[in-house]
């Protein structure tokens, strides 16, 4: 009796040991993950996707940095604080046209890709770095993974909407932000496409509950209360008669409340080119966590930034967007953030008449801020 019991208890272990054997074989076994970053919000939703693969020995990360952000304090900043493993490639592709960009991008992509030999091709967002990723990883028959998916501005006119849209369309495995991105995908007719669609909830999300409470210091040079404000999007910086709108109103609100606003390397260069002074406070570009921690310090948000209006909702502050229309409508149906026609309407009028304590944050719209999780199981699984 005492044998066969033994026996049976050795025959269950050994079982297991085969089955487990099965499923590292099987999902985990030598995984290689190619991930193509190249612009600030890449590398935010990067870290807490390297945070989560660093726990799988049997996944290998190459990363390759496309050098789209150039300037030290939009790049490698950003790479280091928020300890981002050090890049395998960095391409110090920048300074060039969208065509010419997306053009050297994908020729280096393709070198590398044909060396590491990668199972995906993991691409964030919607920039240049993200298109190229995409077609070098499908016309190489590599499977493609996009982080960010399904998002719609139905502006045409915008290069960060097209990339989307053609990164959505090659991609394997689709993976969502929110419910609205989902439906936007199904709307598409994407649930009769070779992909799979995942609603994971929002990566920066997770990276902004991370990196909270790394450094909440608040700067003995800004003001007791101000208003966060950032200005970049080319169709501002570009149009000289949107920037003088937008830093004239900006004038008339630091009257009232102060403003501060982290210069972005586009935006200066546009107001030196055309000549228009500001009385509101301008510094330098700051890292992630700095910004974090400027978010939480400030009163409200004005900016034309698409990941400002979100982590101006996972802080609790109210959001203004210099833009006629964003990927992020869940925003604005909860009144947390409003849409400012540049053109049309009066700028500092809409800011200081609808400035307002009550809101509600609460509602999830991004998620549990397990999204990393999710997508390394779904890519394990696929």
């Amino acid at each position: 009796y005492t044998c066969v019991v033994y026996n049976c208890y050795f025959f269950y272990l050994y079982n297991s040991f085969i089955d487990e054997l099965e499923r590292v074989q099987k999902t985990n076994c030598f995984m290689k993950i190619l991930t193509i970053i190249g612009a600030r919000p890449q590398f935010i939703k990067a870290a807490s996707l390297s945070r989560e693969i660093a726990k799988h020995p049997y996944i290998n990360e190459i990363i390759v940095h496309t050098g789209q952000h150039f300037d030290a304090n939009m790049s490698d900043i950003f790479i280091s604080e928020m300890q981002i493993p050090k890049p395998h490639y960095n391409l110090a592709i920048n300074k060039l046209t969208h065509g010419a960009m997306t053009g050297r991008m994908m020729e280096e992509i393709e070198k590398i890709v044909i060396i590491e030999k990668p199972d995906w091709v993991l691409i964030y967002g919607d920039t240049n770095s993200t298109l190229a990723g995409a077609l070098v990883a499908k016309k190489l028959h590599i499977k493609v993974a996009h982080v960010e998916a399904g998002l719609r501005s139905y502006n045409m006119g915008m290069p960060e909407e097209i990339n989307r849209i053609l990164t959505d369309r090659i991609s394997n495995v689709l993976f969502c932000p929110t419910i609205q991105s989902t439906k936007n995908l199904e709307k598409e007719g994407f649930n009769n496409f070779d992909c799979k669609i995942e609603n994971v909830g929002d990566i920066m999300f997770e990276s902004a509950l991370f990196y909270n409470d790394f450094n909440t210091t608040k700067s003995k040079d800004l003001p007791t209360n101000y208003i966060l404000t950032t200005v970049h999007r080319p169709e501002n910086t570009d149009d000289p008669i949107r920037l003088k709108k937008i830093f004239n109103a900006l004038d008339t609100i630091n009257e009232k409340t102060s403003i501060v606003l982290p210069l972005h390397p586009r935006t200066k260069k546009a107001l030196e080119v055309n000549h228009i002074k500001t009385n509101i406070q301008l510094i330098d570009p700051v890292g992630y966590i700095e910004m974090i921690s400027l978010i939480k310090n400030s009163s409200i948000v004005i900016t034309d930034s698409g990941g400002l209006q979100k982590e101006a909702y996972f802080l609790k502050k109210q959001c203004f967007t210099l833009r006629d229309q964003t990927e992020w409508l869940e925003l604005i149906n909860s009144g947390c953030n409003q849409l400012i026609d540049v053109v049309n309407d009066d700028i500092a009028s809409v800011v200081l008449k609808n400035i307002t304590s009550d809101l509600d944050f609460s509602y999830p719209f991004y998620g549990d801020g397990s999204t990393s999780t999710k997508i390394i199981q779904a890519l394990v699984n696929y």
